[in-house]
């Protein structure tokens, strides 16, 4: 037997055994969790390896693309707009967005971070235009989602999904800052006057209803008192009607000896001049009582 030829075959299978060695290698895939590889074969789009182990053709298909699924932040970028109201603002915007369609990614835009800081550009240009100044700083966040599904909608073709769109500032030039500034200081003086109006008006009201209210209560004691007298007299007359003039008498020289006593209770020395019928006064009185009592 040939030497030559006990040598060869061990060299040819050891050479088979290499290639399919080196096939499996070249075929056998592990994509990482946060990636996803675009598989080419012949220049043409052949299948998109997801995470994991993946199989392809050894020598046919290659992998063209390795596209990262992270979501990704463009640079803060500032644009001029100007608004409905022809007041020219900065606008400084910040978008975040990830890659969900690699396909389409790498075979339909040549810089997909360009092209979505354009777009969101001109749709903030375009949204801040339709608003005033005063809308576009209290409708901020209407603003942002407005912005937001527009970008949303115009990336879709590019595989990529916009998570976040945000208008970080709206900045002035100097020269509408200091109007804004003097036109804010008129309006709180304006409003500093109303309230000083509207404080000494309620005051007026105020002292208006304390006065009404004073009135109603003097009233009312009045009527009150007028009544005490009616009533009062009522009884007086009934008295008189039922005991004659007599009881009239009586109640008079009462009402005398009783305004004769609070006088005598007065403080301090006093010089009393008793009138010439006061003894009279108490004399009536004194036999009234002894009459009524027998």
């Amino acid at each position: 037997m040939d030497l030559g030829f006990l040598i060869g075959w061990p060299g040819v299978y050891l050479a088979i055994a290499v290639f399919i060695i080196l096939c499996i290698f070249l075929g056998v895939r592990i994509v990482p969790q946060s990636e996803k590889h675009v598989v080419e074969r012949f220049g043409r789009l052949r299948a998109v390896l997801g995470p994991g182990i993946n199989f392809v053709v050894p020598f046919l298909d290659r992998i063209a693309h390795k596209v990262s699924v992270l979501e990704r932040q463009l640079p803060n970028a500032s644009q001029d707009a100007i608004t409905a109201d022809n007041v020219l603002v900065k606008v400084e915007t910040s978008v975040f967005y990830r890659v969900t369609e690699p396909e389409k990614t790498v075979y339909r835009i040549r810089d997909v971070d360009g092209a979505i800081a354009t777009t969101v550009a001109g749709i903030v240009r375009s949204e801040i235009g339709k608003l005033e100044l005063d809308q576009v700083q209290s409708n901020r966040a209407q603003l942002i989602e407005r912005v937001r599904e527009q970008v949303t909608a115009m990336v879709d073709d590019w595989g990529v999904e916009v998570t976040r769109a945000e208008i970080l500032d709206v900045n002035l030039d100097e020269a509408t800052r200091a109007a804004m500034l003097q036109q804010l200081n008129a309006e709180r003086a304006r409003r500093a006057q109303v309230m000083e109006a509207e404080g000494k008006k309620r005051s007026v009201e105020l002292a208006a209803d304390a006065d009404l209210y004073a009135a109603e209560q003097a009233a009312k004691a009045r009527r009150v008192t007028a009544d005490a007298e009616a009533y009062a007299t009522g009884v007086i007359a009934g008295a008189i009607k039922e005991n004659g003039l007599e009881a009239a008498q009586f109640q008079v020289a009462l009402k005398q000896v009783e305004a004769l006593q609070a006088v005598a209770m007065g403080q301090g020395k006093q010089t009393i001049l008793v009138p010439a019928n006061a003894l009279e006064a108490f004399g009536d009185a004194f036999k009234m009582l002894k009459g009524r009592g027998g």
